[in-house]
């Protein structure tokens, strides 16, 4: 497992898929930390100078995921200590899988079931590759990256029936033992 130096500082990286609760964690972990956090919307524009949905209509989902991956790379570049929520499609790449296997950061998965991510997604409509049925399309894409998930990550987090507050509990005490 890789733990950057606490003395000068971490860099979080958060991953999941959809609804796993990326920013509700990140927002989290920086209210009592103090660390910046950067979501993943707020990284695609700053590469691509345009928000989440507007690089969808405009470049499509290949282009989406060639903007994410610029993304995580902001998020790697960034000078720590930072907590940043990843896109979860950055998984489907070999080469973004070997950046967050290589990097100096904390890798989170935040780790969900369908029914969880389903229910927080709702409808699904500002993200067409879910439609018609959400909770399909999510258990297929779940199925093919899950694998992917837990092989980059230094930690995974079951967020079913658990708090923001009680997941943010549980990473500190890995991170730094100790009061936050």
């Amino acid at each position: 497992m890789r733990v950057p130096g606490v003395d000068a500082g971490p860099r979080v990286l958060l991953l999941g898929m959809m609804g796993a609760g990326k920013t509700t964690v990140g927002r989290e972990l920086s209210a009592r930390t103090g660390w910046p956090y950067l979501d993943n919307d707020e990284l695609v524009a700053l590469a691509y100078g345009r928000p989440t949905p507007d690089v969808l209509a405009e470049a499509g989902e290949t282009g989406l995921r060639a903007v994410e991956s610029a993304a995580l790379g902001a998020a790697l570049a960034a000078e720590p200590p930072i907590v940043a929520g990843v896109a979860g499609g950055v998984i489907d790449d070999p080469g973004d899988r070997e950046r967050l296997r290589s990097a100096d950061a904390f890798v989170v998965w935040l780790r969900a079931e369908i029914a969880t991510l389903a229910a927080r997604v709702g409808s699904g409509e500002d993200r067409p590759w879910l439609a018609p049925d959400p909770a399909t399309a999510l258990a297929t894409l779940y199925a093919g990256r899950a694998e992917h998930y837990a092989a980059v990550a230094d930690l995974v987090l079951d967020v079913d029936g658990r708090t923001p507050g009680e997941l943010v509990d549980q990473l500190l005490a890995v991170l730094a033992p100790g009061p936050f």
